[in-house]
């Protein structure tokens, strides 16, 4: 992909996902909302509920306000999935955290087995922190207040992919008339592709395990090569998996620590399952 050209000459589509939990594989979307602007407008957007496989609890309720009577009878990622891989098909994606949510949909596009965007994505959170200044902080939020956006619901998919839109946008016009896809790239100081966020790239065994382990929720005795017990067998319960460019992780509830910690995927030793 020609990554030269004038920001204005791409379709971007903005999105945000709200979903069931923090970590992919044991949560789900629960929220899909986004919007594709091309050459100043918008051109197309999408919005829907979607039902997690479990129950979400008040505390993630308390984030996003989508309870669970209201997506008792939304449809199942499964149903809509396809529609999300043609809506992304041809564009620049841009998301506020987008490892986040790229991390999720990445899961799903491959659990239905669709191949994975060929476009880079951008980071409004990032951009943000390179373009601008004078603001507390790079919350989606406290941005909205300081460019005087209508920002609608806060953690609302498409209400936050909007805002999204308009950070970036804000960021593009800080970059000049004739700034590049490849500059923004290099701006945000991460480049993100949605390659980066393939579970199935991780083709280790011992990852393959865990990811068994958090879907049949079933516990893990693993030896881990770092921390405090460095070689020693923990019993696990296993929450999710996350790609990150500063290191893969598991995330797990430690049996003997009781507390939930971060474990990452190259210093993971033997792993089998609870029976």
């Amino acid at each position: 992909m020609n990554l030269d050209l004038p920001l204005h000459e791409y379709t971007f589509v903005a999105f945000d996902t709200e979903t069931s939990g923090a970590y992919p594989v044991g949560y789900d979307v629960v929220e899909f909302g986004a919007v594709k602007w091309y050459q100043g407008q918008e051109v197309d957007r999408l919005q829907f509920l979607l039902k997690p496989r479990e129950v979400m609890s008040d505390f993630i309720i308390g984030i996003h306000g989508i309870t669970n009577e209201m997506v008792k009878d939304a449809p199942l990622m499964s149903e809509r999935i396809q529609q999300i891989h043609d809506f992304f098909k041809g564009a620049i994606v841009m998301a506020h955290h987008a490892p986040f949510d790229m991390g999720f949909l990445a899961a799903d596009f491959e659990k239905a087995q669709l191949p994975l965007p060929t476009e880079p994505a951008l980071c409004t959170s990032l951009l943000s922190r390179k373009w601008i200044h004078g603001v507390d902080n790079h919350k989606l939020q406290t941005l909205v207040k300081h460019l005087k956006i209508d920002g609608g619901q806060a953690h609302r998919a498409y209400d936050d992919a909007n805002a999204c839109l308009q950070v970036g946008l804000a960021c593009f016009q800080k970059m000049g008339e004739q700034a590049t896809l490849a500059q923004a790239i290099k701006s945000q100081g991460k480049s993100l592709w949605w390659k980066d966020y393939s579970l199935q790239a991780l083709r280790d065994e011992k990852v393959k395990t865990l990811i068994e382990a958090i879907k049949s929720k079933k516990d893990v005795d693993m030896i881990y090569q770092g921390g405090s017990a460095k070689g020693e067998t923990r019993r696990l319960t296993p929450i999710g998996i996350v790609r990150n460019p500063d290191g893969d992780y598991l995330q797990a509830f430690c049996h003997k620590d009781q507390s939930a910690k971060r474990y990452y995927l190259n210093r993971v030793g033997d792993v089998a399952l609870v029976f």
